[in-house]
């Protein structure tokens, strides 16, 4: 479904991504997992569009994304921090979306009652608290029923009931075949959810292989330790 081949991307002297090459598919939960600074960010950021690499090229189902920017219709995106007009409701918010996206149809809507958002759209998103706002961004980027899913710290901020939610529902998405990439400091919250296991260091992709692989080759079974064997090594 998504193909980097080759990617490099350099920011004036520091290169960010050397080299990197993936095939991501329908059906797999895939953790982008890496120290700060790996380069997890500017890929993300590559696969979206927003940043253009210097060398390399990415395909959303057989097509390059430079020819056709229409794919990321396809893609539903939560930033790790959302930012959102700050006299806008909520309300207005979702509204805004779905005219600037012009999808009326097949809606997902399950995570604004979940949340019960559904409850306080005409609070103002200035006036809400951080963990409301990663609710927001969470109902958003699902909102389209995209085929692929890329959640930058999904569980950042939420309380520990909106996390399950949230864990939830991107375990229902898997098992529709969809495509989920995630990124997450807090190893644990991936244990149940991951099918892959991306790991980028200084830009470079060091490894990219199944949960069951990995756990085999650190005889680990938790993430979190498996991981640390790994850079230990």
């Amino acid at each position: 479904m998504i193909i980097a081949n080759n990617v490099n991307k350099s920011f004036g002297k520091l290169q960010v991504l050397k080299d990197v090459s993936v095939n991501c598919e329908e059906g797999q939960c895939i953790a982008l997992i890496g120290p700060n600074g790996s380069g997890k960010t500017t890929f993300i950021k590559c696969l979206l569009g927003m940043v253009v690499p210097d060398n390399g090229f990415i395909t959303f189902k057989g097509s390059n994304i430079i020819h056709d920017w229409e794919y990321r219709k396809h893609i539903g995106y939560m930033p790790q921090i959302g930012r959102y007009p700050d006299n806008m409701t909520i309300a207005q918010v979702f509204e805004m979306m779905k005219d600037i996206r012009k999808h009326k149809t097949n809606i997902d809507e399950e995570l604004i009652h979940a949340f019960g958002l559904d409850k306080l759209m005409q609070k103002r998103m200035r006036t809400l608290s951080g963990g409301t706002r990663q609710k927001v961004s969470a109902a958003l980027a699902f909102l389209f029923n995209p085929d692929v899913l890329i959640l930058d710290e999904p569980t950042a901020g939420l309380d520990p009931v909106a996390s399950e939610i949230l864990k939830e529902k991107i375990i229902a998405e898997k098992q529709k075949g969809k495509l989920i990439l995630i990124t997450s400091h807090i190893l644990s919250e991936l244990d149940d959810l991951i099918t892959q296991v991306m790991y980028l260091q200084e830009g470079q992709l060091r490894f990219h292989k199944s949960i069951e692989l990995l756990r085999k080759d650190t005889g680990e079974e938790k993430l979190a330790k498996a991981i640390a064997r790994v850079m230990q090594s």
